[in-house]
């Protein structure tokens, strides 16, 4: 699929763009939208080629090749979420909210804060780091689409914190209702997810340094070569 090569090429960053391009490289005549892939058969096309080039790999050192011992995940998680995380740099969101501007740069403030209080936490890190993935895939449902996208090569951990965060900024408002703070207060993630919260908050800042997201990628894959994971 070209679309899906597209993106994993790194040639376009975002979906409905590399659509497009897909399109008129297949043929010069306008190719219904009805015929264009969806952004679910381009990820899973996607997740085939990091698939298809782990197995070609020589053995040895690779980037991107972190797994988790207690899930069942992709050969490749980490190039699956550079691919996520890539079209946030088109999503341009509301200034009165996110003056610090596109969903990208608000997803590495947000992991850079968290960086600085839980450095060792990686489930934690990629929580921070990926709350926002969905906002490129539908951006009124942003929290299921995230999931959607990251099952299966994500923790139950990590895909719990990112499921309440939205919850959790609700808590800072007062508009949470008391069933559902019970509900979140039952869970022994509660803190991390009311700090990922504050740095979600904290995470709007015009100007603020971040690392790229191949840096934060590297990052939180180190912490798991690190403690032998």
């Amino acid at each position: 699929m070209i679309a899906a090569r597209l993106i994993y090429e790194r040639q376009e960053t975002e979906y409905y763009r590399a659509r497009i391009q897909a399109a008129r490289l297949v043929s010069s005549e306008r190719i219904p939208r009805s015929q264009w892939p969806t952004n679910e058969e381009i990820r899973a096309e996607v997740r085939a080629l990091a698939t298809g080039a782990e197995n070609a790999q020589q053995a040895g050192p690779q980037k991107f090749d972190r797994v988790f011992a207690d899930e069942t995940p992709s050969s490749d998680p980490f190039r699956e979420y550079l691919a996520l995380l890539l079209p946030l740099e088109q999503v341009k969101q509301s200034p009165v909210y996110h003056p610090e501007g596109d969903a990208l740069y608000h997803s590495l403030q947000v992991f850079t804060l968290a960086r600085d209080q839980l450095a060792y936490d990686e489930e934690f890190l990629l929580a921070a780091l990926l709350h926002d993935v969905g906002k490129a895939i539908d951006l009124y449902d942003h929290v299921a689409a995230g999931l959607e996208a990251l099952a299966q090569i994500i923790t139950s951990r990590t895909t719990w914190l990112i499921e309440h965060h939205y919850e959790a900024q609700k808590l800072y408002d007062g508009t949470l209702g008391a069933r559902a703070q019970r509900r979140l207060r039952e869970s022994e993630d509660y803190d991390e997810l009311l700090l990922l919260a504050a740095c979600d908050r904290q995470g709007r800042t015009c100007g603020a340094q971040v690392p790229d997201a191949e840096e934060a990628l590297e990052y939180i894959q180190g912490l798991a070569e690190a403690f032998g994971v």
